[in-house]
């Protein structure tokens, strides 16, 4: 009886052995290092200014993840259940603007006053003043838009847009972190044409989109590399991408543009030493999914930077309390005011822009 008690459990433990080897897992984890985890000092050191911020709309809906203000200050949210909330510009009021059925992830204003938004599972929409919805475009090249994640306009009219990762959807986007497999794009709308154009592709979870001023150079977020890329539209290098910011202390999100040369970056969350120590490690990660363990999350903490048109850090936003309003998804600035959005809030928060202007301080 013992002896046979041994073999079934050798036989049990070669069968789990298979199993963490061998059995399928729905990814194929890349390598890659990632640069040293910097530390929170200097253009990154701690303080708590974000811990200001007025939170307005609480209770209206959950996952705010973008904000947009129009000409006339009305402040708009995207939340989770596809609609998309107007307030007026004091925070009160909330009526329901549209409902795209989706989830409305990033959305900016066009100069025709058309809310142009890229819905995660909807594709790139166009919304009229009177919330009339419009389809603009759900694939590029045969490809469908996996993930349709930010949005905004340049000056020369075009609509510039992320598809996150084309392979996995808004309920995968733990797989497309786990597997590292660069399958995001930068994606570029002309509504004269109808046209939707690749300008870059294998991006790691292409997020945050912002325009310069002048329309010369699109920023996209890399949320999975710890960077925001540049793609030049016009001049000496146009067609061509380099890095604007890179080692990134946390996870860039949303970026957006002041029109005067400064770059506001939403920073989801610090990065996680242990999930920086498995990145070049592609088997361990397979592991952690046959397991079905968790991945490393981000712990809870609220971060803003303000980069200038060189890629430096200018502006540093932080609350690390546990009331912080985080993750920060989204900020926006408007009429001397930084409007913050979050995938998990269930509010917007806005803080006057005065609270940004000395960089670092506490």
């Amino acid at each position: 009886m013992k002896k046979t008690r041994r073999t079934i459990f050798a036989l049990l433990l070669v069968l789990f052995f298979l199993y963490l080897l061998a059995w399928p897992v729905p990814v194929e984890p890349q390598a890659w290092t990632p640069g040293a985890l910097p530390k929170l000092e200097g253009d990154y050191a701690v303080n708590d200014k974000l811990a200001a911020a007025e939170r307005i709309g609480a209770g209206v809906g959950v996952g705010p993840e973008t904000v947009s203000v129009d000409a006339q200050g009305r402040i708009y949210g995207g939340y989770a259940d596809g609609r998309i909330v107007r307030f007026a510009p004091d925070g009160s009021r909330p009526e329901m603007f549209a409902q795209t059925g989706g989830r409305p992830a990033g959305h900016r204003f066009d100069a025709a006053g058309n809310l142009i938004v890229a819905d995660a599972s909807k594709g790139l929409l166009s919304i009229s003043p009177d919330g009339k919805i419009t389809t603009l475009a759900t694939q590029q090249g045969g490809v469908p838009f996996g993930l349709t994640d930010d949005v905004e306009p340049g000056a020369d009219g075009d609509y510039y847009f992320s598809d996150a990762s084309s392979k996995h959807s808004l309920a995968e986007v733990t797989l497309d972190f786990m597997e590292h497999g660069a399958h995001g794009r930068l994606l570029v709308y002309d509504p004269r044409t109808r046209e939707t154009r690749l300008l870059l592709d294998k991006l790691h979870f292409a997020n945050g989109v912002a325009v310069a001023p002048d329309a010369s150079f699109v920023l996209v977020a890399e949320t999975a590399e710890y960077r925001v890329r540049r793609f030049w539209l016009a001049g000496p290098k146009a067609g061509q991408s380099d890095v604007f910011i890179e080692n990134l202390p946390g996870f860039p999100d949303g970026i957006s543009s002041n029109g005067r040369g400064i770059f506001w970056l939403a920073i989801y969350g610090p990065r996680n030493a242990q999930l920086d120590g498995l990145l070049p490690r592609p088997f361990l990660r397979k592991l952690l999914l046959r397991l079905h363990l968790p991945d490393p999350a981000p712990r809870r903490y609220a971060m803003v930077l303000g980069l200038d048109a060189e890629g430096r850090v200018v502006h540093n936003l932080q609350d690390p309390s546990s009331g912080a309003y985080a993750p920060v998804t989204a900020v926006q600035e408007h009429d001397g005011m930084l409007y913050l959005g979050s995938i998990k809030e269930n509010s917007i928060a806005r803080l006057p822009l005065a609270q940004s202007e000395a960089k670092g301080a506490r």
